[in-house]
């Protein structure tokens, strides 16, 4: 037995909370290297007297799970109760060799009735209490989100167009300065579309006082950018999607202001004497014309993001930022009923002050959802006191990486997603966001190159997944577009109710109609003798996906419920199929 790569990790993770009386552990070991794990378990108080009359510690045991096989390691899992919400624990390891090892929280130990009960060698939980368990909103996990990025979505209102409005050509190949006039009442004009389609939940890339398209450099947080409406639209657009059943995130930008805001202009004006000089990173004044090292100019006179000159680096460690933006974030929740916010390079800004917001929007709301973008691993921001869940690009892009890029087989994103599952308790990995494209990414078709049933097999392979899925607007109408600002076309209108549109339809509802099991379920992958990918997702029922990435047919002797390619038992190449049981 590989006695090096035994591991657990008590209070993460690998031993958490899942409900106020159930604790969920994960084990994990070299792959295939190990036969059976058996959790040893008991309340730490509780003795009886041996033989000799001395007291010894009593112990259950419970058979682990084998969750799945990651690159390196398998997944081991089971649940626990514990009538008096506090437990100790023990894992007992059977190799493949026949050998036995106990491993507990001060080493491993050689198999034996001593060392079994060995108090000291117990993990232990100390109590189950509800505070410290890691609470993620259950309404998300039932949530199939849309992106709506709102210059692009829909021109309800030409009245509000920027100078320079530019023709609504869903062919066109925006350059990174040009305006079409999308806007809220485009929205508010096709929720019933929306609603039609299947989706409960709509996030809106940003909405304030910007100069951009993008509306990613954010002047005013306190106003609507004219160019989309004002606030009476964005309440009757909240309050009519809240009729429909659709919870509504917007975006906040608080790692950097617009260099148009009024805090930096008084920045530029006044250099260190400025009231808001703290607000920023300034390394100099007064500030010059901006430099860029990725051009040989130097370096820059404050920090930005990335290096866009017109959005300098708020510093979120000045208690008086902090203020500002809390009042902000308070602010579209009580006056507007907002349900989500999603942060914007949300790895850039202190912990300290995510930790901050949390507790002011789930004091208003307590099932609010706090959804940050971090394009890796997340642990950091994922315990409870700061963000619900992340952007999970990492997990998607491994499908991605599959599907459209055949850079890994299906055993290698099998291993690499449920790796992925392993970093997160459950209840964090049913609210991160699934997308398989964004305004930051390529359109998923392009990724196909225009292949649709290709695209929708991936998409489908998706909504089987863990976690809460969104579609970027516009892949419903088979949308194409590379990387930004291509994938930021003019929504094609034309296609609403077509063919594609109608698959993409059903793929939703079917996501919908099983939505607590594929929401909450239990999932297992792997991959079958015949190359087929499997996917098994078992809660209030169970159901199995298989998805064919190969290039031949597959019999497959099951019954479809829902299907792509099944024809006659045989499952085609880009088919998927998914059966009851």
């Amino acid at each position: 037995m590989n006695l090096a790569a035994l591991a657990h990790r008590p209070e993460s993770e690998d031993s958490f909370l899942y409900t106020d009386k159930t604790l969920h552990l994960r084990f994990h070991t070299a792959r295939e290297d190990v036969a059976k794990v058996t959790v040893l378990y008991g309340d730490p108080y509780w003795r009886i007297p041996d033989a000799h009359g001395d007291d010894q510690l009593v112990y259950q045991r419970e058979t682990m799970t084998l969750l799945g096989t990651g690159q390196v390691l398998d997944h081991w899992g089971v649940t626990l109760e514990a009538p008096y919400r506090r437990l100790q624990y023990l894992f007992e390891v059977t190799g493949q060799d026949g050998t036995v090892w106990l491993y507990g929280d001060r080493g491993l130990r050689q198999n034996s009735a001593d060392a079994r009960h060995e108090a000291e060698n117990y993990f232990r939980m100390p109590y189950f209490q509800a505070i410290d368990r890691v609470k993620t909103p259950d309404w998300v996990k039932t949530t199939v989100w849309y992106q709506i990025f709102p210059e692009r979505f829909a021109n309800g209102d030409p009245n509000n167009d920027p100078d320079g409005t530019k023709p609504w050509h869903p062919t066109d190949h925006p350059g990174r300065e040009d305006f079409y006039g999308g806007d809220l009442q485009g929205v508010l004009d096709h929720l019933d579309d929306l609603q039609a389609l299947g989706i409960n939940g709509l996030y809106f890339c940003p909405i304030f006082t910007a100069t951009s398209n993008h509306k990613y450099d954010t002047i005013d947080y306190l106003n609507v950018d004219p160019a989309f409406g004002d606030k009476a639209l964005l309440a009757k657009l909240i309050h009519a999607a809240h009729q429909r059943g659709m919870r509504v995130m917007l975006d906040a930008v608080f790692n950097h202001m617009g260099y148009g805001s009024l805090q930096w202009q008084d920045v530029l004006r006044n250099g260190e004497k400025s009231r808001f000089a703290s607000w920023f990173h300034l390394h100099q004044t007064p500030v010059t014309p901006f430099h860029n090292p990725l051009k040989g100019e130097g370096q820059p006179q404050y920090d930005t993001f990335a290096f866009e000159e017109k959005m300098p680096k708020l510093n979120t460690a000045n208690p008086e930022v902090q203020d500002y933006l809390l009042m902000v974030t308070t602010y579209w929740i009580k006056t507007f009923d907002i349900d989500a916010w999603r942060l914007d390079v949300a790895n850039e800004v202190d912990h300290h002050f995510w930790k901050k917001f949390y507790q002011a929007v789930t004091a208003i709301k307590p099932d609010f959802y706090v959804l940050g973008e971090v394009w890796h691993r997340s642990q950091p921001w994922l315990n409870g006191d700061e963000f619900s869940g992340t952007m999970n690009y990492p997990f998607t892009q491994q499908i991605e990486d599959h599907f459209f890029k055949r850079r890994r087989t299906a055993a290698e994103m099998v291993a690499l997603l449920t790796d992925q599952l392993m970093l997160y308790r459950d209840q964090t990995n049913q609210v991160m966001l699934n997308m398989l494209d964004s305004h930051d990414t390529p359109r998923i078709l392009t990724l196909a190159h225009g292949d649709e049933d290709l695209a929708l097999q991936a998409l489908a392979f998706t909504l089987m997944q863990t976690g809460s899925p969104c579609l970027y607007y516009g892949t419903e109408m088979g949308m194409s577009g590379g990387a930004d600002p291509d994938n930021r076309k003019p929504m094609d209108w034309t296609k609403l109710g077509q063919p594609i549109w109608k698959r993409v339809a059903a793929l939703v509802d079917f996501r919908r109609q099983h939505a607590t099991t594929l929401g909450t379920g239990m999932t297992r992958l792997s991959v079958t003798d015949t190359g087929l990918i499997k996917v098994v997702r078992q809660g209030r029922e169970m159901l199995t996906g298989y998805f064919n990435t190969t290039e031949h047919p597959v019999v497959v002797n099951r019954e479809a419920v829902f299907a792509q390619g099944f024809v006659d038992g045989q499952l085609a190449p880009k088919g998927f199929m998914v059966v009851a049981g």
